[in-house]
C-alpha cells in the first residue's frame, strides 16, 4: 500500500494541539474520519511525541 500524502495526514490531523503522543494522533484522525491508508500510516509511527506536523509527515515518509 501506498503512503497517503503529507496534506491527506494533515487533513486527517487539522485542529490537533503539538506537541502531541502517537495514540493521540491516531485517536484524532479517527475522530475526523481519516482513510484507511492514513490511519494505517500513523499506527506505524514509533510511539513518542510529535512536535510539529513536520515532525508528523517526515516520520510518515520514514514508515
Amino acid at each position: 500500500m501506498a503512503n497517503p500524502s503529507p496534506i491527506d495526514i494533515q487533513k486527517a490531523l487539522g485542529g490537533i494541539d503539538y506537541p502531541v503522543s502517537k495514540d493521540d494522533l491516531v485517536k484524532h484522525a479517527e475522530g475526523s474520519g481519516a482513510g484507511d491508508e492514513v490511519m494505517q500510516t500513523l499506527r506505524g509511527l514509533p510511539d513518542r511525541e510529535y512536535d510539529s506536523p513536520t515532525d508528523v509527515n517526515k516520520e510518515a515518509s520514514n514508515s
